[in-house]
């Protein structure tokens, strides 16, 4: 079975809510497009990083203290702009300033989105459940959220860095305690929706036609809350990539010299008034993939939530 067009009383979409409406509907916005090429360019950027460095010639790992004066501050324009350092280079190292940035795109992008999707899957198996079945699951799941919402998470990561082997990888690290940490917000966010569809004639209906719980839920009532879910997962890719930045910045991301805009900005703090460049870059790339991910979630949520939608 299937709902009308939108789910009553909840301006959910339902199934009927084709993939062709909701792109046309997010191509006609024109900030959700300039989010999504956005989001593509810098997508394209880490995995073509290997490429995009080999046509200045330059990586992420190569000092060139011949650059620095005797304080360590870059020669040159802007922190050592010129035609093989498009963005200046590194003080104290050397290292080329461009690479940084698009290699730092890895480690950003992979940490952000996976974490998300981690939270995601955690969060929306928990939110379906506990709302559909409710009962004494439900209170135990609704305590444990209570209690990873007040729990201090970055000090927790920050302690528990000191015990982690040195050889297990960091970028995995903080992917699933990041991810664990975030599943929560949506939890709540599907547990909500479900509650107020779980009593709709079409959940009656096909449970009176003999159909499982489990199959009801994720059948019938998931793919109603689907809309909920996506524009959620737009809007926590750039919490996430903020938080491992957050990590970077104090110095418990991964180890150097592995490029990471979050160290980056932490130790161009120093260095502003000297090699301006070295904190705009990387502060630039932050700032705009954090802005692209959250214009796009405006745009999807107008799309697939008509009602929610600007004048």
């Amino acid at each position: 079975m299937t709902v009308a067009n939108t789910v009553e009383g909840t301006g959910i979409p339902s199934r009927r809510t084709g993939f062709r409406h909701v792109l046309v509907s997010v191509l006609r916005d024109p900030w959700a497009c300039t989010g999504a090429v956005v989001i593509v360019v810098f997508v394209l950027a880490a995995v073509c990083a290997p490429l995009l460095t080999a046509i200045t010639g330059q990586n992420p790992y190569t000092y060139h203290l011949d650059l620095l004066d005797d304080s360590g501050a870059p020669l040159g324009f802007g922190g050592g702009i010129s035609a093989t350092h498009w963005f200046g280079v590194e003080p104290l190292t050397g290292r080329d300033l461009f690479s940084i940035v698009v290699y730092g795109a890895r480690i950003s992008l992979l940490v952000g989105i996976s974490a998300t999707v981690l939270s995601v899957l955690t969060g929306v198996l928990v939110g379906l459940t506990t709302g559909f079945f409710g009962g004494w699951y439900d209170k135990l799941a609704g305590r444990v959220v209570d209690v990873m919402f007040g729990f201090p998470v970055l000090v927790f990561m920050i302690a528990l860095t000191a015990i982690v082997p040195t050889a297990f990888p960091r970028p995995l690290f903080m992917i699933l305690v990041i991810g664990f940490f975030g599943w929560p917000g949506i939890s709540r966010v599907v547990r909500g929706q479900v509650l107020s569809l779980r009593e709709r004639a079409f959940v009656t209906a096909s449970t009176a036609m003999g159909a499982g719980g489990w199959r009801v839920a994720f059948t019938q009532v998931l793919p109603n809350v689907s809309a909920t879910i996506i524009v959620y997962t737009t809007i926590l890719v750039p919490s996430m990539i903020g938080f491992e930045a957050a990590l970077s910045f104090l110095g418990v991301g991964v180890p150097p010299p592995t490029p990471s805009w979050g160290r980056t900005i932490g130790e161009a703090v120093g260095w502003v008034q000297v090699s301006p460049m070295y904190l705009v870059f990387p502060g630039a790339a932050l700032f705009l993939i954090t802005l692209a991910f959250n214009v796009l979630g405006d745009g999807l949520r107008d799309a697939l939530d008509p009602r929610g939608g600007r004048p």
